[in-house]
């Protein structure tokens, strides 16, 4: 997991005024760490539009489109908390997975982040905490 989520892709004192605007920070993290062109925070913008992000308990995961893999530069996501909360179609979004990929090399932590949804009090630890040490291992740990 180490190569996909780097420290410095983990930002836990985000603020965003709206679903788009937190898509936005999102993609602007990815493109800060030198995983996508600035063109794919566009795709992101259309896959939301196309179909919501929201995978429940308080997390998002916005990702480009199919046709937007030639925007990625590498295998690489971004972990964006946002305390306040941001009204995502009407459901509360605390924490955004955003993807970069080109490959499958993010499947087996969307496994991960589904096994660590279903785990209320795991859920829960993720969209509080304050310590990027702390998502890491809420995100690399066997589930018990």
């Amino acid at each position: 997991m180490a190569d996909l989520l780097a420290p410095n892709a983990i930002r836990l004192a985000e603020r965003a005024g709206s679903r788009e605007e937190a898509i936005r920070r999102c993609g602007a993290v990815l493109v800060e760490i030198g995983a996508v062109a600035p063109t794919y925070v566009d795709a992101m913008l259309a896959r939301e539009q196309s179909v919501s992000t929201y995978i429940g308990e308080g997390v998002a995961i916005p990702h480009g489109t199919l046709n937007s893999k030639e925007s990625v530069r590498r295998d690489a996501l971004a972990v964006l908390r946002f305390p306040d909360g941001v009204d995502w179609d009407g459901v509360d979004v605390r924490v955004c997975v955003a993807i970069a990929a080109a490959g499958d090399g993010h499947v087996e932590i969307l496994s991960k982040l589904a096994s660590v949804l279903m785990d209320p009090a795991q859920a829960e630890r993720l969209r509080n905490s304050t310590d990027v040490d702390e998502v890491i291992t809420i995100l690399e740990e066997e589930p018990s």
